[in-house]
């Protein structure tokens, strides 16, 4: 997902949107199967049928972005939990809002260490398990956001 649009003056929400290759099981139960919005324009329509559009479910979710740095050779990643909510959003393709408590903190650490503003989101609350996996097995750079909202 897209997660690089404030929520209003929300400073903990922001929306969240892609093109839409998410799960039936992801969105509400008012979907359209339908033709990629933004790859339509640029590749045609006919060539970008069966995006799922509708807005995301709300519910418990973890998220997570795996990243190089090709500068140092290394390989980072950050996790975390949040949730998505039933907030209002007028927007087309696979869309929601997202809650991560002190989400600006985790944004400005996204900017610092030059991680993309693609990220990875499932239904599960992982973040621990996925640290663990990136970092004691993988040996790789780990930021958790879990760890530093906590206290």
């Amino acid at each position: 997902m897209d997660w690089n649009n404030d929520y209003g003056d929300q400073r903990d929400k922001c929306t969240v949107t892609h093109c839409s290759n998410y799960p039936r099981s992801f969105v509400d139960a008012d979907i359209e199967i339908s033709e990629l919005d933004v790859l339509g324009e640029a590749l045609g329509r006919d060539n970008c049928f069966a995006g799922i559009k509708g807005r995301i479910a709300p519910g418990q979710m973890t998220f997570a972005r795996i990243s190089t740095d090709d500068t140092f050779g290394t390989i980072k990643a950050y996790v975390g939990q949040g949730r998505f909510t039933n907030d209002p959003l007028e927007c087309d393709g696979g869309v929601g809002v997202s809650e991560i408590p002190r989400l600006q903190m985790l944004l400005d650490f996204l900017c610092q260490n030059g991680f993309e503003h693609h990220v990875a989101m499932n239904r599960s609350t992982c973040a621990d398990a996925l640290e663990e996996a990136f970092g004691k097995y993988f040996g790789w750079e780990v930021y958790n956001h879990n760890k530093y909202i906590a206290g």
